[in-house]
């Protein structure tokens, strides 16, 4: 065998592994025309290396920002550096279809990329080549664990029935509020405690289903009556919890009056009977005497107890 017949031979496998490694390959030119398109480009994108070559990179992939790409090829050009992609940062380069039957939910092919160059006989780069992998698997893997890990910390932190803090949750941003406030003692935040009133005549007399729309009614009614900057959550049975950050004892006072009214306003119809709700509030401003969130809380409780001993369906505040 001569040494012509051996480059020959090395070539013809060399470029049979070109077209079927189970990698991206294309190179461009420093005009990002297509130079070479492997078998794996071609079976993703339907297009054939002769409908490619001396074709822009960004004319036939629109998808493609053109001003990121450029931007990550610009060092491999002038510093003859390598380039990395993650699909956490951009989810690909191009944008293939997925056909995994394992990761079929997925709408297309996450990939991670390496760019580096490619230099001519005087060692100046001449072109650069990307190598594209399809990683669909592991990034759907650990966006579905992520997901997962979403839901189990809404539900470590949500109460079921109502959809807002539970009681645990509740209670750490109440304290993390009073250890803010104690930092800048020139802000004032307040808490309301609100009980729904005869709330166990509502269980015995209609049974818990009805005793759970109450719930939820009045949940809602909450929920759409505060700013998104307001707190509230379920505090244990029929008992809610509002924190008011930045709010004064008056403001407090007004909007716990509104809602008040809304809820004695309110008549919830079930298995055709008609149930009519009342509630009871009570509020504390954080004093600078306070020496804990507890204290805080405390206040708020006491005051809704005498809202409670004093015929119900009002709003008491604290008295330091």
């Amino acid at each position: 065998m001569t040494l012509n017949d051996f480059g020959a031979s090395e070539l013809h496998w060399l470029m049979n592994m070109l077209q079927t490694v189970d990698v991206g390959l294309v190179v461009v030119d420093t005009h990002y025309q297509i130079q070479l398109w492997n078998g794996f480009m071609e079976n993703h994108s339907g297009l054939l290396p002769r409908q490619v070559r001396e074709r822009s990179l960004f004319d036939l992939f629109p998808e493609i920002d053109e001003d990121w790409l450029r931007r990550k090829c610009d060092p491999v050009f002038l510093l003859k550096n390598r380039a990395f992609t993650i699909w956490e940062q951009r989810p690909y380069i191009f944008r293939f279809k997925n056909y995994r039957s394992i990761t079929g939910h997925a709408d297309y092919m996450y990939q991670n990329s390496t760019i580096f160059p490619i230099t001519d006989s005087r060692g100046q780069v001449s072109h650069l080549c990307f190598i594209i992998y399809d990683v669909t698997d592991a990034a759907v893997s650990k966006l579905e664990l992520q997901s997962m890990n979403g839901q189990l910390r809404q539900l470590s932190t949500t109460d079921y029935l109502t959809q807002m803090r539970n009681r645990g949750n509740w209670e750490e941003n109440l304290r993390l509020e009073f250890n803010r406030l104690q930092r800048y003692p020139q802000h004032s935040s307040t808490l309301i405690m609100c009980d729904i009133d005869h709330f166990k005549r509502i269980n015995d007399g209609y049974g818990h289903a009805a005793g759970d729309l109450v719930i939820k009614t009045v949940a809602e009614i909450i929920r759409k009556s505060l700013r998104s900057t307001d707190l509230p959550g379920r505090y244990g049975g029929e008992e809610f919890a509002i924190l008011l950050l930045d709010t004064s004892a008056d403001q407090a006072n007004y909007l716990a009056e509104r809602i008040r009214r809304k809820i004695e306003q309110t008549e919830l119809t079930y298995q055709g009977q008609t149930i009519r709700l009342t509630m009871s509030f009570g509020l504390a401003e954080r004093s600078a005497a306070m020496q804990d969130y507890l204290q805080w809380l405390n206040a708020a409780d006491k005051a809704l107890y005498t809202s409670k001993a004093d015929g119900r369906n009002r709003v008491t505040r604290h008295q330091d």
